[in-house]
């Protein structure tokens, strides 16, 4: 489906089949003399069928239309090296550059899931169960790393780019101050909430990407915004809004996962099997081996927040790392 949004704006919905994201929402602006197409799928059929249907009804020549990807999630960047022409630009961040460029990194996987739990579980340590793994791109020539401030002219559309760590490492907004337009990826979304994980092995991890993120909520709350375009699900007219709203799920979740650790020590998967998620399944037991593990890196970031903050600690045991309330 195509939707014209504004004079040279469109939205393009791209099934996710199999996944309770539904679809993506990839952005299409035409300019002068080049276009630029924002997102793009899983690297599917599906996906691709549905992409190559817009193009030749939007007639889109990718020799002259650069890709922008907001952060290295394969919903995002999965079509990112089959559409890539000799001509394309692709502009993202540093560590979604160094993802397109080398798509079979995520090296520490294993790790992760043994010290998060999941592995006594029996969720299996094989990447190849992981959608961003199995969809990702192929290999992507001739990425350029844009750097938080930098503006990518097309045609009418002045666009900056806003660094909002968070959901993803280096995730990219882009802002257009002339028409107070925002295009937030997976950083503000309408009806569901974004995933927030760690991007690393839990015993060492050392960013607090959940306050990362409260920080890039803020720096987007200060921004002049009158319609907001995520990644997913419909347009938002009021984005200061969702952001308190946004703020509000995750300092209750917060306060959730304290009251399931009560007195006891847990692991990261022990504490997201007892969370609420909505999800169409009565038990942890019945959720997807995927859903599993974005829950668990769910529970995790906030484990990792509360740790920073001083309210819990945690010990490695067995190779397993273990929280509980100070």
């Amino acid at each position: 489906m195509i939707e014209k949004i504004k004079d040279n704006l469109f939205r393009i919905e791209i099934p996710l089949p199999q996944n309770p994201l539904k679809a993506l929402n990839s952005y299409f602006i035409r300019g002068e003399h080049r276009n630029l197409l924002i997102d793009t799928g899983f690297n599917r059929d599906e996906c691709r069928e549905a992409m190559d249907q817009a193009l030749k009804e939007l007639d889109i020549d990718m020799e002259n239309t650069d890709i922008f990807i907001t952060h290295i999630h394969s919903d995002h960047s999965g079509l990112a090296g089959y559409l890539a022409g000799p001509g394309t630009t692709v502009y993202t961040g540093e560590y979604t550059r160094n993802g397109l460029c080398d798509p079979d990194g995520m090296s520490y996987f294993g790790d992760l899931v043994k010290q998060s739990g999941l592995l006594e579980m029996g969720l299996t340590n094989d990447l190849s169960i992981h959608p961003g793994y199995k969809f990702r791109t192929m290999q992507v020539n001739n990425v350029k790393t844009v750097q938080n401030g930098d503006l990518i002219q097309v045609g009418d559309y002045s666009l900056q780019c806003i660094n909002t760590t968070g959901h993803a490492p280096d995730h990219m907004c882009l802002y257009d101050k002339k028409h107070k337009l925002l295009f937030s990826g997976d950083h503000i979304l309408g009806k569901i909430t974004p995933n927030n994980t760690i991007w690393g092995v839990p015993w060492k991890i050392q960013v607090d990407y959940l306050a990362q993120y409260f920080n890039s909520l803020d720096i987007i709350n200060g921004l002049d915004i009158e319609l907001t375009l995520p990644s997913h699900r419909g347009m938002i007219t009021d984005c200061y809004k969702r952001i308190e709203e946004l703020k509000r799920h995750h300092h209750n979740r917060l306060q959730n996962i304290l009251d399931i650790l009560g007195k006891d020590s847990m692991t990261g998967a022990q504490v997201a099997s007892q969370m609420h998620w909505d999800i169409d399944v009565k038990t942890w037991d019945q959720f997807p081996l995927a859903q599993k593990l974005f829950a668990s890196g769910e529970a995790l970031s906030h484990l990792n927040h509360l740790l920073f903050t001083g309210v819990v600690t945690n010990r490695l045991q067995d190779g397993v790392v273990y929280y509980q309330k100070v």
